[in-house]
């Protein structure tokens, strides 16, 4: 069924999400939902030194919040700072040096964090497509340790410091290929057979909406939702996926369009009055899986998926801080 879970996939991708779609879908949206003041309140950001999540944090920015960049380059990170706080007037803008593909990295920033700051909105956009299998220092695949491993700690990490707010989110950037996906427990670094890095992407997609659910479930007074941007013109996009680019480059959407349900989630009153744990797509809840695709999984493997990484993370907490 892959093949056709592919294909359906593409359809519908040209169909709901290229810039034309966008625009359609934008003639719906009340501009009230997001002109708000959100100064006082504090949000952090991965990867926001480029693409969406540079164009979220700049939006939240321009809206009077206290943003805190969080990126693995400091020179691009520096220059991407430098822009935001030019662009929008916001002094209030932070930045840290952290590789999310490095769990123990990920824990000592953690733990100073929550000793500095307080924390409202946390927004999961640090992400990667390596398209050869690739371990990091720690042994373990790229892709996994970033997207979903990394998100899992930083989450976990940072979940007392939300609790102790009043509005607290948890806004995960995920993509629409994890539709064709569903959630593989036997093969978490895909360490078996070819090694495929879209579909190694998608696989992690789908495991962040399994992870958004979870944690939905488990923290009743954070809200958690998980997006697909759709398809954006992103300097991620451009390096990882070049023939797709090259195809569809007049058709995809600029990185605000991309960031626009990030932004959203992140600052609108009317998206908590949703249900925690929803995937959304143009300021909409979509679901999560395709007609006739196969790709639901049983309950017993999502609890397999959040043992393993709680493993995982413990493992790196003790490494790191011990």
């Amino acid at each position: 069924m892959s093949w056709y879970r592919n294909a359906v996939w593409f359809v519908k991708g040209l169909r709901e999400y290229t810039r034309s779609s966008y625009e359609s879908a934008s003639k719906h949206f009340d501009p009230a939902d997001v002109e708000v003041n959100v100064a006082g309140r504090s949000f952090l950001v991965t990867g926001a030194n480029s693409g969406l999540g540079k164009a979220a944090a700049t939006e939240i920015a321009r809206r009077g919040g206290t943003v805190h960049l969080v990126c693995r380059n400091k020179e691009r990170a520096e220059a991407a700072k430098g822009e935001i706080v030019t662009e929008t007037g916001n002094q209030n803008i932070f930045l840290h040096i952290v590789d999310i593909s490095n769990p123990k990295e990920i824990w000592k920033f953690a733990e100073n964090f929550k000793n500095e700051h307080k924390l409202h909105v946390l927004i999961n956009n640090a992400g990667c497509m390596v398209n050869n299998r690739e371990l990091t220092e720690d042994g373990l695949e790229k892709n996994f340790a970033t997207n979903t491993l990394g998100t899992y700690i930083l989450t976990t990490a940072l979940l007392p410091l939300l609790e102790k707010e009043a509005d607290a989110r948890v806004i995960t950037v995920s993509s629409g290929g994890m539709l064709v996906q569903k959630l593989n427990i036997s093969d978490l670094q895909s360490g078996n057979g070819t090694f495929d890095g879209v579909m190694v992407y998608a696989q992690n997609k789908r495991q962040q909406v399994v992870l958004t659910e979870q944690w939905a479930k488990a923290h009743r007074n954070i809200h958690f939702s998980v997006m697909h941007p759709g398809w954006a013109d992103t300097p991620a996009v451009r390096s990882s996926m070049p023939d797709f680019y090259q195809r569809m480059k007049n058709t995809l959407r600029t990185e605000a369009q991309g960031a626009d349900t990030v932004v959203w989630l992140a600052v609108s009153s009317e998206a908590t009055k949703l249900p925690s744990g929803l995937f959304f797509q143009d300021r909409q809840p979509v679901p999560t899986h395709l007609p006739l695709a196969s790709t639901r999984s049983p309950p017993e493997d999502e609890e397999k998926l959040m043992e393993v990484l709680e493993e995982f993370s413990q493992k790196f907490k003790s490494a790191s801080l011990g």
